[in-house]
């Protein structure tokens, strides 16, 4: 008995006291990375191209440690690395988020250039709903009028400009639909709507122009014929009753 109650004594001890700490491994908690080697990892991350992880550190930073120095370049460091993953709609929320949170930080050319940006490359089919390339347009003409003397000005009228070519392809895209259909009244409302609005993107202006004629040419002929029929009609019923 003695004998069993020593060793019973000596394996608690040793489960307790030694084995490689034993009770550690269960009991306490390995050490975590700071806010600091996190954001260095996403730093990293985003110069090795690995966009995704880059943007899990981010949010990890900004979800969970709201208080820290690191926290508002995490807030735009996971926008960018959305952006660059190519996720472009949930950029775009990022950046809209930062504008939110930051209104007055220094980098808000850059964030609204960038949400034009998102806003325009997630449009993916002409015959799509062209919402966001307007409110793409939208903020690239905030970032003209509202910071004309900074290094973004110029890239956001480019951006401007992009924006502004999709929207009227679009709204040809439409009128095709409409000229296709027969419908020529109202693939002429369109053609002409392109003509006022789209002066600028010259090759689409120049197109709709052309196409504005025809489907006038083609409404009249259309109204022409109609009202020969109806007379010819009131005529053949006139004879009929006599």
């Amino acid at each position: 008995m003695h004998k069993i109650a020593l060793s019973l004594s000596l394996l608690i001890c040793l489960f307790l006291t030694g084995c490689g700490g034993l009770i550690d491994s269960y009991f306490v908690e390995t050490p975590t990375d700071t806010v600091q080697e996190k954001f260095e990892a996403a730093v990293e991350s985003m110069q090795s191209k690995e966009y995704g992880k880059a943007a899990e550190y981010f949010a990890d930073i900004k979800d969970n440690y709201p208080f820290s120095p690191y926290v508002v370049e995490s807030e735009l460091g996971l926008a960018d690395a959305k952006y660059l993953n190519e996720n472009y709609l949930e950029a775009a929320d990022a950046y809209r988020d930062f504008e939110n949170l930051h209104p007055r930080h220094e980098a808000i050319p850059y964030v609204l250039l960038q949400t034009a940006r998102s806003l325009r490359l997630s449009y993916r089919s002409i015959d799509r709903a062209s919402t966001n390339v307007q409110i793409a347009s939208e903020y690239a003409t905030r970032v003209v009028n509202e910071y004309p003397n900074t290094e973004y000005a110029k890239l956001a009228e480019e951006e401007l400009r992009l924006s502004r070519k999709l929207l009227a392809e679009r709204e040809v895209f439409i009128g095709n639909v409409y000229y296709k259909m027969g419908n020529y009244e109202a693939a002429w409302n369109r053609y002409t709507r392109i003509v006022k609005k789209y002066p600028d993107v010259k090759q689409v202006h120049d197109y709709a122009k052309e196409q504005a004629e025809a489907s006038f040419m083609k409404f009249r002929e259309e109204n022409a014929e109609d009202i020969r029929e109806d007379r010819v009609g009131s005529w053949k019923k006139l004879l009929k009753w006599l």
